[in-house]
């Protein structure tokens, strides 16, 4: 590897610094570049099909329990997120994502994977500090950015209402 051979070079009079840039473009350069054009289209198209699947889903709830199409969509995300946290627990859920990438983990089921990982991977720690504390420390930030971002929603909403 005439790479490895470049960071040897270095000689011991120069500074950390600049020994750490050599050796992060020498790392750089033997870095396998990622298949772009192949994620892209694989993300657009498990994405599609998350989206069709959550389609039929709220159709049967719709169907099943006589309700609107928009209130259908509750169950639908419901039974998507315990699917998301099923396939996770039974290891699928890892080898599906590989696969599909951020057209697996942009969809609410990515972060029914997330929570459910973070359970999973602290369950000896107990039930409080293990997975409730790891799992929280997850979703904490994004309970907080969704009552603040419903926050803001409402009083612009009701200075709106204010104006009409």
């Amino acid at each position: 590897m005439p790479e490895v051979s470049n960071v040897a070079k270095v000689v011991t009079g120069t500074s950390q610094k600049s020994q750490q840039a050599a050796y992060q473009q020498v790392v750089k350069k033997a870095e396998p570049q990622p298949p772009k054009l192949r994620n892209a289209i694989s993300a657009f198209f498990v994405g599609g099909l998350v989206c069709v699947i959550g389609e039929g889903l709220t159709d049967f709830w719709e169907w099943a329990m006589g309700i609107s199409h928009k209130k259908a969509a509750d169950p639908t995300v419901a039974t998507l997120i315990f699917a998301s946290a099923l396939l996770t627990g039974l290891g699928v859920y890892d080898k599906l994502a590989r696969f599909a990438g951020a057209g697996l983990s942009v969809p609410v089921t990515g972060f029914a994977n997330a929570m459910t990982a973070a359970a999973l991977e602290f369950k000896r720690e107990g039930l409080v500090f293990g997975i409730g504390g790891r799992m929280f420390q997850l979703a904490g930030a994004v309970i907080v950015f969704g009552v603040v971002t419903a926050f803001f929603v409402g009083i612009i909403a009701s200075l709106a209402q204010m104006i009409q």
